[in-house]
């Protein structure tokens, strides 16, 4: 698909970090974007950084997406991208002992199925009211849109204490194919992309000597990823026309090690 100023595009969680980072390469070629994000300040901030059009929007309610799609087309048409950023997870053993006291704790429930909820039902309910979306629109060039998700290295190697936020990404990476195969007839892509450690706002926020060494454990380059290399990999999946149904690995090699 031909990046240009022809194109609309949504990006959630596009206030900040990788999701910032596709917006600015995104508006860099032209292209009319929309940001989805909860963060009402960091989102106005954004949209009026980048020339997009903010739009607040809860990715655990179908009422706030819908409202928020509905606004973005009005403002920018149709989108053809949908590039689904917004997530995020939290650490909790599965069950753990005080080592005080002896007493075992367990990971609650409900912190479980809210991170399953933020990042795979939120990336799916985007996804179906783009791809709805989409379907209204003729092919250009045999393509009605591309959708791109956000999985994590999480997904394959989870550290101790992310079995929400793993189970969550894992989701994300299963079921990509299937909803390529969905969408197939449609001429409608999808894609995912798997980062493993990127500088993100909210990693940064940690020790240097902590930074440092995540970075070290990458074997090749031995650094912690960019944003803007996460935003180059979702330019090019939208770019490359036979690129569908994948996951693909940006990470520099690294297979993250139990903590």
């Amino acid at each position: 698909m031909k990046i240009d100023s022809s194109l609309s595009a949504v990006v959630t969680g596009g206030a900040s970090g990788l999701g910032l980072a596709t917006v600015k390469a995104l508006r860099a070629q032209g292209v009319k974007v929309a940001i989805f994000d909860l963060n009402e300040e960091t989102g106005e901030k954004a949209a009026e950084e980048t020339g997009a059009v903010f739009c607040q929007v809860d990715v655990l309610s179908d009422e706030s997406v819908d409202a928020a799609f509905a606004k973005a087309r009005a403002a920018n048409g149709q989108e053809r991208v949908l590039v689904c950023c917004a997530g995020g997870g939290n650490a909790i053993p599965t069950a753990r002992r005080n080592k005080e006291t002896g007493a075992v704790d367990i990971f609650p429930s409900d912190k479980f199925e809210w991170v399953l909820k933020l990042n795979t039902v939120g990336t799916f309910r985007c996804i179906t009211r783009s791809a709805a979306g989409m379907m209204t629109l003729d092919p250009i060039d045999g393509e009605r849109g591309v959708c791109i998700n956000t999985a994590s290295a999480a997904a394959t190697e989870g550290q101790m204490g992310q079995a929400a936020y793993s189970a969550a990404k894992a989701a994300i990476v299963g079921m990509t194919l299937t909803i390529a195969r969905d969408l197939a007839r449609e001429n409608i892509r999808i894609n995912t992309i798997q980062p493993g450690i990127f500088a993100t706002p909210a990693l940064m926020k940690a020790p240097q000597k902590m930074l440092d060494a995540l970075g070290a454990m990458v074997p090749n380059p031995a650094r912690l990823g960019n944003a803007d290399e996460y935003a180059s990999m979702a330019l090019e999946m939208v770019r490359n026309g036979y690129l569908n149904g994948e996951t693909v690995r940006l990470d520099g090699a690294i297979r993250m090690q139990p903590r």
